[in-house]
C-alpha cells in the first residue's frame, strides 16, 4: 500500500536483539522503568482479578478512573476538566490513533519536532496523513517555538513535553506562547505529556491551562510505572467528545479493564515522590559522568534519556551503536531513530536501571573511549 510504504522500523529493536545474546549487557537503549508501580497498584490488580472483573468496561473507560485523573489535573496543575472528556486507551499509542483520526483528514498535514519518537510519524503514514518535520536543536532548547512554527504550513501540530529522546521540557511562558500562536492561527494542538512528573528541577504545566481546545495525551506507562498494563489517556474538548467514543468502539472497543481497575489506585503521590526522587539521582549520575566522555548540548530537564553527541568519535550512530555493543556489551539507542536532522551524530541513553548498573555502563565507556 503506497499510504504505508514510508513506514520505518525501530532500528533499536535490532539492538536489543543483539543485546539478548550476551548475559552482562548493560542496558541504555529501552525507555522503560524498572522501577515497580506502587504496592496498591499491585493489589487493585489482584483485587480485580479475585472479583472476576473480567468484561470490557464502557468504551470511554471507567468512571472512577476518569474522576481519579481529573482529580490529578486538578491537584497538579489547577486545570478543571470534566470526566466526561476524558477517554482511557490501550497505552498511548491509542490516544495517538484517536487523536489523529479526530482531527486530520487525508493528506492534510502534521507537524513534528525532529529529533522526534518515532511513532508519531508512523502513525501519520498510516492514516494517510502527511508529517512535516521540523528541526530544532540547542538554539531552541530543542521546542518548536512560535517564530520556528510560522514558517510551516500546518493543520496540527504534536509537540512532545518533555520529550523523548532530548528530555527538553516546554517551560511557561515557551508553552503559552505556542499555544496562543496556534489557537490564532487555526493549527490543533496535540500535546504529549507522558514524561510529566519525570521532571527534576523545574515546574512544568499542561498544554491545556493556555490552550483549551488542545488535545492531550499521557499514560501510565512512564511516571506510573506500569508499561505493561497497557493503559493511557485522551483528553479532548467537548465538540469532539461523541466522535472520539464512536472511533474508540471501532478500534479498541474499551481498554484492558484489569489494567483500570489497578490504574484507580496509580495516584500515590507519596510512591510518585519516590519514583521522581529515583531518576533524578540517575539522571544527576549519567550526565556527570557522561558530559566528560561526550558532547552534551542539552541538559535533561525531564524524561529519562540522555543525548549524546558522539562526532568526535564517529559520524554513524548505528555503527556506533553496533561498536559499543560488539567491543564493551554496552547497549544505546542510535539517534537515527528519531529523525534525520543531523541524528546521525548522536546516541540516547536511557537512565532506567539502578545506580549499579549505570556505573558499570559509564566504567566500560570510559575504559574503551578515554
Amino acid at each position: 500500500m503506497k499510504r504505508l510504504k514510508n513506514l520505518t522500523p525501530f532500528i533499536v529493536m535490532d539492538i536489543v536483539k543483539e543485546a539478548s545474546k550476551f548475559n552482562d549487557t548493560i542496558h541504555f537503549e529501552i525507555g522503560q522503568p524498572d522501577i515497580s508501580p506502587s504496592p496498591k497498584v499491585i493489589e487493585a490488580a489482584q483485587t480485580a482479578i479475585k472479583n472476576k472483573n473480567f468484561s470490557y468496561t464502557q468504551t470511554e473507560g471507567l468512571e472512577i478512573l476518569r474522576e481519579k485523573i481529573a482529580l490529578h489535573y486538578k491537584k497538579v496543575y489547577d486545570v478543571k476538566i470534566n470526566p466526561e472528556n476524558i477517554l482511557i486507551t490501550p497505552g498511548t499509542s491509542g490516544a495517538f490513533l484517536l487523536a489523529y483520526s479526530l482531527l486530520l483528514d487525508i493528506n492534510e498535514r502534521i507537524g513534528f519536532a525532529d529529533p522526534g519518537y518515532p511513532s508519531y510519524k508512523n502513525f501519520a503514514y498510516m492514516l494517510g496523513i502527511e508529517p512535516v518535520f521540523i528541526n530544532v536543536d540547542k538554539d531552541s532548547n530543542y521546542c518548536i517555538t512560535k517564530d520556528i512554527l510560522k514558517k510551516y504550513k500546518i493543520d496540527a501540530l504534536q509537540i512532545s513535553n518533555p520529550s523523548n529522546p532530548t528530555g527538553n521540557i516546554y517551560e511557561d511562558n515557551s508553552l503559552k506562547d505556542l499555544c496562543r500562536y496556534c489557537e490564532l492561527n487555526g493549527i490543533n494542538l496535540i500535546s504529549d505529556e507522558l514524561y510529566h512528573g519525570l521532571v527534576y528541577d523545574k515546574n512544568v504545566q499542561t498544554a491545556l491551562k493556555y490552550n483549551k481546545n488542545a488535545i492531550i495525551i499521557n499514560g501510565f506507562s512512564k511516571y506510573f510505572c506500569m508499561p505493561g498494563f497497557r493503559i493511557g489517556w485522551i483528553i479532548v474538548p467537548d465538540n469532539l467528545k461523541r466522535k472520539a467514543v464512536m472511533l474508540a468502539q471501532n478500534i479498541f472497543i474499551s481498554a484492558p479493564t484489569i489494567s483500570q481497575y489497578a490504574a484507580v489506585e496509580a495516584f500515590d503521590y507519596e510512591y510518585l515522590k519516590f519514583v521522581n526522587e529515583t531518576f533524578k539521582k540517575r539522571r544527576d549520575f549519567l550526565y556527570n559522568e557522561l558530559k566528560n566522555i561526550f558532547t552534551i548540548n542539552k541538559f535533561p530537564d525531564g524524561a529519562f534519556y540522555i543525548w549524546a553527541d558522539i562526532s568526535k568519535y564517529s559520524n554513524n550512530s548505528f555503527e556506533f551503536s553496533k561498536f559499543l555493543l560488539e567491543k564493551i556489551h554496552v547497549a544505546v539507542t542510535p539517534g537515527t531513530d528519531f529523525g534525520k536532522n543531523e541524528t546521525k551524530k548522536y546516541i540516547r541513553f536511557s537512565y532506567t536501571r539502578d545506580l549499579k548498573h549505570l556505573e558499570e555502563g559509564v566504567k566500560r565507556l570510559t575504559s574503551l573511549l578515554c
